[in-house]
Order: C-alpha cells, then structure tokens, then sequence
C-alpha cells in the first residue's frame, strides 16, 4: 500500500472516530486546536457626504460607533445595541455591507451601513464616547488601525466582486 492510500485511511478512520465523540467533547477539541476570533459589529452611519465617528478613551484616534458581540448575539443585534449606547440613536442596520477577517489581530468586523436622510439626527453621547463628529472621509484627520482597516473594506464595496474561477 503507497503511502497516500495509507494516508486517506488513517484520515478517513480519524474523522470517523471524530464523528461519534459527544458534541460538547467535539466542541472542546476544536476550541483547542484552533484559533480563537473576536467578532465586532461596526456600522458607518451616513448623512449626506458624511460619516459619524467617534473620539473614544480607549481608542488611538476616531472610531466608528459599534462593538464585540455578547455570547450568542447576533451582529445585527449587536451593533443596534452599540449605536444606541453610544450615540443614542435607533437604527435598522440592514444587511452586513462587508465582513472583515483580520488574522493578525485575531479579529473579525461585521460591517453595516445605515443612511441617514432628512435632518441631521441629535447624538447623545454615553461614557464610552467623548466627541462625536460627522467627517468627510478624505478629511479625516486621524483614525484608529481598526477603523482604517474597516474604511478601507467599505471603500471596496461598491466595485463590483470579482468573480471567481478554477485555477489551472
């Protein structure tokens, strides 16, 4: 037997034992063997040109509003949770506009967008926030490394995905 069928089996037997363990024994494996994310939800809410952000303590320059997500919390939920903490507004996020995935960071940014029409919306600041200001992007001056990376996804956004194809 060559050592690539020998392979397959001993794969094949593995996960097949794999497969009968309780789940809360599967669950802890993979826990184990695998790297462990935080997951954010974010929202760039929009009016006219502009885009809402924050000057947060614990932040390195101008973030924009949203958070981790609690254990078992949907993104959605989360980031009208965030929004509402710390600006006090009411959103409908809509659907995730883009999702990042940051290794390095171990990090995971579900982002949403919420257009705002009509007149600009009052914000009222919880503890976690000290200013708020509605920016153009071109003229941010400052922003922490999460949301430059986070900018940068939704700059993405309104190109067109690329298709994907098989590789020769």
């Amino acid at each position: 037997m060559d050592r690539e069928v020998l392979r397959r089996k001993v794969g094949t037997a593995a996960l097949m034992g794999f497969r009968m363990l309780p789940g809360p024994l599967k669950r802890a494996m993979v826990r184990v063997g695998t790297p462990n994310y935080t997951v954010g939800a974010v929202c760039v809410l929009e009016h006219e040109d502009e885009v809402l952000l924050l000057w947060q303590p614990h932040r390195r320059g101008w973030s924009l509003p949203g958070g981790l997500l609690n254990r078992g919390e949907e993104p959605a939920d989360a980031v009208i949770r965030e929004v509402r903490e710390e600006v006090g507004l009411e959103i409908d996020p809509g659907d995730p506009i883009t999702v990042g995935v940051h290794p390095h960071s171990q990090s995971v940014d579900v982002v949403f967008r919420a257009r705002i029409p009509g007149p600009r919306p009052e914000i009222t600041l919880s503890h976690e926030a000290r200013k708020a200001t509605w920016w153009q992007l071109a003229d941010l001056p400052e922003a922490d490394q999460e949301t430059r990376q986070i900018l940068g996804l939704v700059q993405g956004v309104d190109r067109p995905a690329r298709a994907g194809r098989l590789q020769d």
